[in-house]
């Protein structure tokens, strides 16, 4: 049985020590268990993230599976426990704290207020700008990584990573949407996914340039 001692032995080896340390001390939350925050979420447990808070009021659905982090065998499961349960598969020390809700005006600042980063990965457009808006205007101390443009089967080299302000990133390609009907690939989700997380690793490693 994998023991804490090895599993942190093996991350040193990797991250080094130092920039562990910074890893194992966060809090990240994601916010969505969909293709962008399910695949966020298992890249920053591999990397030995202290804590992640999920958050999402769905279950899983057949159609889910072409892009999300779920199994079949999870289907009609809340999101936040077969997420949770996956989770714990890969980095059985992590962490975990759960809210099977959806995210709003009223409960965010709760939600959020013990994480250092948070990470937006909503599908609808309109819970993107009302998370976005509320940790802007009610949270500034907080980084914010959101996802914005992952739909259909573009050219993987239009997904980017941009600073719009000092504690604000925007991944994707910032234009495809879902709603014109060119459909959602895992690829091209997975990337943006990987954009996500790669920047909220270079914020907790204190490498803020994108």
């Amino acid at each position: 049985m994998l023991t804490q001692e090895e599993w942190m032995g093996a991350l040193n080896a990797r991250h080094g020590k130092e920039r562990q340390e910074k890893f194992s001390r966060a809090v990240v939350a994601v916010c969505g268990l969909g293709g962008l925050g399910s695949n966020v979420a298992i890249a920053l447990a591999r990397a030995g993230i202290g804590k992640l808070i999920l958050i999402d009021f769905d279950r899983v659905d057949v159609t889910n599976l072409n892009r999300q982090q779920y199994k079949a065998s999870q289907l009609g499961m809340n999101k936040t426990e077969a997420l949770a349960q996956n989770l714990r598969e890969i980095n059985p020390f992590i962490r975990l704290e759960t809210h099977a809700v959806r995210i709003s005006e009223e409960n965010a600042q709760e939600l959020l207020q013990e994480a250092d980063v948070v990470c937006e990965a909503f599908d609808v457009p309109e819970a993107k700008a009302m998370l976005v808006n509320f940790v802007l205007e009610n949270m500034p101390e907080k980084y914010l990584v959101a996802g914005s443009g992952m739909a259909g089967f573009g050219s993987p080299n239009t997904i980017q990573t941009r600073r719009i302000t000092g504690r604000f990133y925007l991944c994707g390609d910032g234009v495809s949407d879902v709603g014109d009907d060119i459909g959602l690939v895992s690829s091209r989700v997975m990337l943006c996914a990987a954009h996500e997380a790669h920047m909220v690793l270079r914020i907790l490693a204190e490498e803020f340039e994108v």
